[in-house]
């Protein structure tokens, strides 16, 4: 059995330079395909779950799918993540379920479409790393509101994301904050905010610094080099999956995402987990419309399932590669969880912030 801490992934990750994509799921089929891909490149594994996917296939089967799939691989450690904890009862209920790892978005009030202000987000985010470290589960917390420099503005995705228009300065992690939110809170990871978004439709145009700004990044690694980074909303949505889409029947406009190129450069400075939800769903849904429409009596839900599973298969393994995840599961020796509570409570796993640090040039 395989299944691993968050942190313990990251800093497997930190200390030998890769990130770890984490990939969304709300089905078994989505599940087998990040598997396969990452048996195939001896890759550990972040499967991660939203509030809406959790509702959708229900906590029991959740729970017993990630079972199957960590008993079918256990030679690949496998991290079950929390995406966008809205308050502590989702985050408790999670870790209830098997999961190993929690993300509390106190960037946004219980709603999950209210910003919130810094002092609720430390406060919140703090006791749920109180209550997760106390059975050795993983905590990351998020600073600055996920949303676009272009418009100002958010996506909704799973009833997540904020509502209306927030200022440029909320859509942008402070650094100097960040030193303090990650010393206040003990978070293991914190996802910044920089210009990305939830869904396809991130940026009308091949983006650049002004509006994907990379640089927030490099100033908060360089204040906070122990601390691991995460990239949210980034998915690439690739020009192909585009086009595969709509030459079978789709309506998706043109649109641009996260550049691969990008992420790379991101990991140089201490991104260590970056989500991945769109481009999957895009793989599989692209090959659902070609088979519909190259095999229009076709009414055996494998045989669009199948192929659909390969295709993201193929993306996922891509992935593995292109962030320098291929190659460490094997690696990796699985700490349990009752060790991770005893290095919590004994302060081993304290935040690294050293003052000096955070305003070195």
């Amino acid at each position: 059995m395989a299944r691993i801490t968050l942190r313990q992934l990251l800093d497997h990750a930190a200390h030998h330079g890769y990130a770890v994509p984490a990939f969304n799921i709300n089905n078994m089929e989505q599940g087998i395909a990040i598997m396969q891909a990452a048996a195939e490149v001896d890759a550990p594994v972040i499967i991660q779950a939203s509030r809406g996917a959790r509702s959708y296939a229900g906590d029991l089967m959740l729970s017993h799918m990630i079972d199957a799939l960590e008993r079918t691989y256990p030679d690949i450690p496998l991290c079950m993540h929390q995406d966008h904890g809205n308050d502590e009862a989702t985050c408790a209920s999670a870790i209830a379920h098997g999961f190993t790892s929690v993300m509390m978005d106190g960037s946004l009030k219980a709603d999950a479409k209210t910003a919130a202000d810094y002092d609720y987000n430390v406060a919140i985010t703090r006791r749920v790393v109180d209550l997760a470290h106390w059975v050795g589960a993983s905590v990351e917390g998020e600073l600055g509101v996920l949303g676009s420099l272009e418009h100002g503005g958010g996506e909704q995705e799973d009833g997540h994301g904020v509502e209306g228009k927030v200022s440029h300065d909320q859509l942008l992690t402070d650094p100097d904050q960040a030193v303090d939110f990650v010393r206040a809170t003990k978070v293991d990871a914190l996802a910044i905010a920089m210009g990305t978004s939830h869904g396809a439709y991130k940026f009308s145009r091949k983006p650049d610094g002004d509006i994907l700004a990379m640089r927030v990044v490099e100033e908060i690694h360089r204040r906070l080099p122990n601390t691991h980074l995460v990239m949210h909303g980034s998915s690439s949505v690739p020009q192909p999956l585009q086009d595969m889409f709509n030459a079978f029947g789709g309506e998706m406009p043109q649109t641009w995402g996260v550049p691969v190129e990008e992420i790379v450069r991101g990991i140089k400075s201490g991104v260590r987990k970056v989500n991945i939800d769109t481009d999957c769903r895009l793989a599989m849904t692209a090959v659902f419309r070609k088979v519909a429409s190259q095999a229009r009596s076709e009414f055996d839900p494998r045989k669009f399932l199948k192929p659909a599973m390969d295709a993201m298969r193929d993306l996922c393994r891509e992935r593995f590669e292109q962030f320098g995840t291929a190659g460490h599961a094997g690696k990796i020796k699985v700490i349990p969880m009752s060790e991770m509570a005893r290095r919590y409570r004994a302060g081993e796993l304290d935040p690294r912030v050293d003052v000096r640090e955070s305003v070195a040039a």
